[in-house]
């Protein structure tokens, strides 16, 4: 039941996605995915399971993480006037990919206990 419920989470998700670039408002479409559904799953998980200041860690890691997704939209903003969609999204993908895998690098060496 509860693999039922995250997925018709996230096909709403998708649903108001696509309801909201039909609008002319489309550029809200962007806000959506950044409803913290995860972020809850994830914090309720570790904040049942481990200490308050794990989840401290968790919540201070999902600050970090932010700069990841920012290099993302920054380099659909550029490219995508640049180049054809596709190639635009794939690109924006890899710097998202390289960008967090240098967090995780960077987090590893100035947090090495994980906190």
């Amino acid at each position: 039941m509860s693999l039922l419920l995250k997925c018709m989470m996230g096909a709403l998700a998708v649903l108001i996605i696509a309801v909201l670039s039909k609008t002319k408002n489309f550029y809200i479409a962007g806000l959506v995915p950044l409803f913290p559904t995860f972020a809850l799953i994830a914090h309720y998980i570790v904040g049942t399971e481990r200490t308050a200041a794990d989840l401290r860690t968790t919540a201070l890691f999902g600050l970090w993480s932010l700069a990841p997704y920012a290099v993302y939209l920054v380099v659909v903003w550029w490219l995508c006037v640049r180049l054809p969609l596709a190639a635009t999204l794939v690109w924006a993908t890899v710097a998202w990919v390289a960008s967090a895998a240098a967090l995780l690098a960077a987090w590893s060496r100035v947090f090495p206990s994980g906190h």
